[in-house]
């Protein structure tokens, strides 16, 4: 029977004196979790509920892979946003060759962050939730943009900090290198002890927070950390696809979030943080399943329009499966994804236009590109 510890009674961890800094060394966290506060069983039951909601349209929704790709991308543009990266959505979905030079290093971070988590859920096919998944997801992660010598893929071997230029003046140092290898081991068996009775939320909310405290990898941290919620989710079986991610709730309420994982680390306040989690959750659900009702809506409406395009029906509905994954088009896209000539490209993106499916962003005359507008709206803001 694995030990039991009680949120209010909880030790978060002790500061151990090193040479010139003290490090926090968390308590690990593969025990029995307990609570008196009658407040979190009550978000626990509601953020379960929205939950559900939100997967079920993953199973009704026809064609729900074409839909996730955008949620994908608006979480790597707000995760990365997060730590500093000034790319917009439109401007993700674009190639690198049409963003402004001075910006190019900064979608690289996002694009890569799109691959990481496509390859991650992919490979949970076949590798369950651990840290050789977390170490693969960062080694792609940090290719080929900064931070790509900072061990990607690699657990680190000295002392990072948060906050601060050393540290000297650091707002917060994480434990020492030689605890990571098995604090994260303590994490992973964590995720997977079938002999505590812990709900999931709560194991991952606990799970978070561990994990930006131990802070294993020397950059990256915080993006791995977020990802981390989607594939426990998608690992764990609560939800079918990754539909949910708390970028977006971390980063509109981003000092109450750093505030509630401070207090755990300052006051053992992890009563606070779980409640702050689960309400993210709930917000983050409801917002998602209000957003598939919307496609569900757009997707009907576009379906009854293309349907009167004639001998271009077909060809325009196979352009508009295209735009649900990429709502961002060149006719030159268009011309490549549906094998056409150019001139049967030009006219399909003519009619889109004139029904107001597409909307030309650039004002120019050459190398316009055009927006699946209404839809592309859904994931901006």
């Amino acid at each position: 029977m694995a030990n039991s510890v009680q949120f209010e009674t909880f030790v978060s961890g002790t500061l151990v004196s090193r040479f010139h800094y003290q490090s926090f060394e968390p308590s690990l966290v593969n025990v029995q979790w307990r609570w008196e506060n009658p407040e979190i069983s009550v978000l626990l039951e509601e953020a379960n509920r929205t939950l559900g909601e939100l997967n079920a349209f993953s199973l009704i929704v026809p064609d729900i892979d074409l839909f996730i790709q955008m949620h994908v991308v608006k979480e790597a543009q707000t995760s990365s946003r997060i730590e500093g990266t000034r790319t917009e959505v439109d401007e993700t979905l674009l190639s690198e060759e049409q963003i402004e030079p001075e910006k190019r290093d900064d979608w690289r971070e996002v694009r890569n962050y799109i691959e990481a988590v496509n390859q991650a859920i992919a490979t949970l096919d076949t590798l369950p939730l651990s840290n050789r998944l977390l170490r693969q997801t960062h080694a792609t992660l940090m290719q080929g943009v900064r931070g790509e010598h900072k061990m990607p893929g690699e657990f680190r071997t000295s002392q990072n900090w948060i906050g601060g230029s050393s540290l000297k003046d650091a707002a917060f140092i994480p434990p020492h290198p030689d605890g990571v290898p098995d604090l994260m081991s303590d994490l992973e068996k964590f995720w997977h002890n079938e002999s505590v009775a812990v709900p999931h939320l709560v194991r991952i909310a606990i799970s978070h927070y561990q994990f930006e405290t131990i802070h294993p990898f020397l950059d990256g941290n915080g993006r791995v950390g977020r990802l981390l919620v989607p594939l426990y989710l998608v690992g764990s079986g609560i939800l079918s696809k990754p539909s949910l991610y708390l970028s977006d709730f971390f980063e509109r309420h981003r000092a109450s979030y750093y505030d509630a994982l401070t207090r755990v680390r300052a006051s053992n306040d992890l009563d606070h943080w779980v409640r702050f989690f689960l309400q993210g959750v709930t917000e983050t659900a409801r917002k998602g399943r209000d957003v598939f009702r919307e496609i569900l809506r757009i997707r009907t409406e576009v379906d009854e329009i293309v349907a009167k395009f004639g001998r271009r029906t077909d060809l325009a509905k196979e352009a508009i499966r295209h735009l649900y994954r990429n709502p961002m088009t060149t006719a030159a896209d268009l011309e490549k994804k549906l094998s056409v000539s150019t001139p049967t490209a030009n006219q399909l993106i003519k009619d889109l236009v004139a029904q107001g499916i597409l909307v030309e962003t650039t004002g120019r005359i050459r190398s316009r590109i055009f927006a699946f507008d209404r839809y592309l709206k859904l994931f901006v803001g």
